[in-house]
């Protein structure tokens, strides 16, 4: 969660190609994905899934309350798998993403996550989150990033600013298994907001789909599978621009274009067409706006 003071820690925006840059930053082979829909189908064809990161807009209550952004499930402080408090501001998709990763068996990962859970290990969850450093703010009208995912059986909920980890209903391992759990809690969950509300978005962590798409090619390539094979190739060109899209916009977050804005601002100024940008800008603003709209909204961590 965060608030107006921006010490401590970095804002993340709820943008799948910034929380797959971090995990490949800590050699972990999954991506995240752009949720817009909880129905069986389009979860199915992200499957492997392991885990969903919910973005919602955070409201103040007390443990009994159960008004918006509450949970439904009960508290299980004797919860024996990886959860740490947020104890620092701004922290909470970085605590979504490692609460996640913390409670997927046989994960490969890179050294410094590898090192960072195995030192970890057998610590509570606060001194867990003091390994990450700094302090714990509350903030009123702030986003917050939780994690949903399968744990011993039971769907859990790992939320850094709640005293224990959150234990909902117990899964079947047939049909969907721990999705459909999911997504009753989470649909539940955004029921509690007013009609129409866009104050929450939604991540899937899937494994990566690169490498099997690459094995599938070259099976189908093999058995003179042309039909397969040109369907096979159109899904890999959609998956590679979207990782070239993501790279783009990543390398435009690690510039501070200030500088530029303001000149191109005051050269539209001294040739007069100042006002007819800004007319246009409005225009595309309100298109882009329309836009999310339809497709179920998608915010930042305010």
């Amino acid at each position: 969660m965060s608030d107006d003071d921006h010490s401590g820690w970095q804002l993340t925006e709820s943008d799948p190609g910034v929380f797959t840059e971090l995990l490949k930053s800590l050699g972990v082979p999954l991506i995240v994905d752009d949720l817009y829909s909880l129905d069986s189908e389009t979860l199915a064809a992200l499957k492997p899934l392991h885990a969903l990161i919910f973005l919602f807009k955070w409201v103040p209550t007390s443990d009994s309350d159960t008004g918006p952004g509450t949970s439904s499930g009960a508290y299980d402080p004797e919860f024996a798998g990886f959860f740490a408090h947020q104890v620092v501001n701004n922290a909470c998709a970085t605590l979504a993403v490692l609460n996640a990763l913390g409670n997927i068996p046989s994960l490969p990962t890179g050294p410094q996550l590898g090192e960072l859970l195995s030192f970890t290990t057998g610590m509570d969850p606060q001194t867990r989150g003091l390994g990450l450093i700094f302090r714990k703010k509350a903030a009123e009208d702030a986003y917050h990033f939780v994690v949903y995912l399968p744990v011993m059986g039971a769907l859990y909920e790992l939320d850094g600013l709640k005293p224990h980890a959150v234990r909902h209903s117990a899964y079947s391992e047939e049909g969907e298994g721990w999705i459909k759990v999911a997504r009753e809690t989470i649909e539940a969950r955004i029921n509690t907001y007013p009609m129409g509300s866009l104050e929450f978005s939604l991540l899937a962590l899937r494994d990566d789909p690169l490498p099997p798409l690459q094995a599938q090619i070259k099976k189908a390539q093999e058995a003179g599978e042309r039909v397969l094979v040109n369907e096979l190739l159109a899904t890999l060109t959609n998956e590679n621009a979207k990782r070239e899209r993501w790279a783009f916009e990543n390398s435009l977050r690690r510039h501070n274009h200030v500088g530029l804005v303001h000149a191109l601002i005051a050269a539209l100024a001294k040739a007069g067409k100042l006002k007819e940008a800004e007319g246009k800008a409005k225009e595309a603003m309100k298109e882009r706006i329309e836009k999310r709209k339809a497709q179920g909204g998608d915010m930042d961590e305010d």
